[in-house]
């Protein structure tokens, strides 16, 4: 098992360029599956959950090419649909989270498709019950194999289009109908969509590929259904998760950081909740700069009630960054809530915080007070376990600001979302050495 050890409390400074969006990637890499033609895609992020993805179709029969860095060709034109039922494909496919999302293009284009319980993150029970329930409204038959976990799908008479009410604005689950109901014969509507940048990307490659998919960016898809979908050229957003985590990262540690090529229409709430803590932060051109800062204050609401930091479904706030707000609020000055809605445990990582010398009150599995120490008292250093992805990067953000030396093991974890991590922090002048 890997560990990063860090000497803190050091000043950064310098650039910083984002890697290509993780949960972007797994949801268009999955769509090269949906035509026999040669697809292209660029700002692949190489991180383990994006190459088990790569390594999971190849193990499929799809053709995959590395054509440059972060750039791949996929022709899927001779799909081995049995190999699903293998015990390596189980293996691979249980591993991983976005493997989801490989049943809605094979059950649009070749009438089944299998997945094991996918694995991921530890972070609550994510349900998949939105997938399956938008397979069965487009006809399909969904069974469960309780004995070996696995997932499987028919529709050997084809997919027909529907109306449907999301019982949850999934964004997996989303993305998963839009790619079955893509070759569905007739009109699918679907309403309570979830709506994130990575589903209006999906959607856009989409059409590319002469896809009908009309209401992008809004909570209501309708799909008209084609016969068939070509080939194309598709370039993924920055990570918008990794771009907040740079935020914080250089208002804990009172650092002068540009953040490169950022799609800055995209991140939606993000700069503005940042601001809300009181970071300053400048748009110039589509980068961020964040200048050195000695303090920072959380604002409160206009009838002067403690701020509040929640969750939402998008436009709403990415659940995947309250862990970096969580963190940052350690050291500026005033208190926060933070209200963690979507999932449960996500926060149960506070404690290696409040070992670090951090004020924060748990008051449940889904919410947080945290009372700033406006730099009065510095984070110190420990050993401390990555949980998950987003945690594990709030602990690293946690010691690089934290006094004397820290030690985050279990950095796979973090491995599994961010791109060459130390390798870019250390170009900051950051003291991070990963040891095994």
């Amino acid at each position: 098992m890997g560990a990063f050890e860090i000497i803190g409390g050091k000043k950064l400074k310098g650039e910083i360029t984002p890697q290509g969006a993780k949960n972007e990637a797994l949801q268009v890499i999955n769509a090269v599956l949906l035509t026999p033609d040669k697809v292209t895609i660029n700002n692949i992020p190489d991180i383990i959950d994006v190459n088990k993805l790569i390594d999971l179709l190849s193990t499929l029969g799809v053709k995959i090419n590395k054509v440059g860095k972060g750039s791949y060709t996929f022709q899927a034109d001779e799909i081995d649909v049995d190999f699903m039922m293998s015990d390596e494909y189980k293996v691979k496919g249980a591993s991983l989270r976005g493997s989801i999302m490989v049943v809605g293009p094979l059950l649009a284009r070749f009438g089944k498709g299998y997945i094991p319980k996918p694995g991921g993150d530890k972070i609550g029970r994510r349900r998949l019950d939105t997938h399956f329930i938008g397979f069965q409204n487009l006809g399909a038959k969904f069974e469960y194999d309780s004995a070996t976990n696995f997932y499987k799908a028919h529709a050997p008479e084809g997919l027909k289009g529907a109306y449907m009410l999301l019982d949850e604005a999934s964004v997996t689950g989303t993305a998963n109908i839009i790619m079955a109901a893509v070759l569905a014969e007739g009109e699918t509507t679907i309403y309570n969509a979830a709506c994130e940048p990575y589903i209006q990307q999906l959607s856009e490659m989409l059409n590319k590929m002469g896809a009908n998919i009309s209401g992008i960016g809004s909570n209501k898809l309708i799909i008209n259904g084609v016969k068939e979908l070509k080939g194309c050229e598709h370039t993924i957003l920055p990570d918008m998760i990794e771009i907040g985590s740079f935020i914080g990262l250089a208002a804990m540690t009172q650092s002068e950081i540009t953040i490169k090529n950022v799609a800055y229409d995209k991140l939606g709430m993000i700069p503005n909740i940042f601001k809300r803590l009181g970071i300053k932060l400048e748009r110039i051109n589509d980068d961020i700069y964040i200048p050195s800062q000695d303090h920072y204050e959380i604002e409160s609401f206009i009838d002067g009630s403690i701020m509040t930091i929640s969750d939402h479904p998008w436009p709403g706030f990415t659940p995947d960054l309250l862990s970096i707000v969580l963190v940052t609020a350690t050291q500026a000055r005033g208190s926060v809530l933070i209200h963690q809605k979507m999932f449960e445990s996500r926060l149960f990582f506070v404690d290696k915080l409040i070992d670090m010398g951090a004020q924060i009150i748990l008051c449940d599995p889904h919410r947080a007070t945290v009372i700033g120490l406006d730099r009065k008292a510095p984070l110190k250093g420990i050993t401390m376990t990555s949980p998950d992805i987003r945690a594990g990067v709030s602990l690293l953000i946690a010691a690089l600001s934290a006094k004397g030396k820290s030690t985050v093991l279990n950095i796979e974890q973090i491995d599994r979302g961010y791109e060459n991590i130390e390798g870019r922090l250390l170009s900051l002048g950051a003291d991070i050495k990963r040891i095994s």
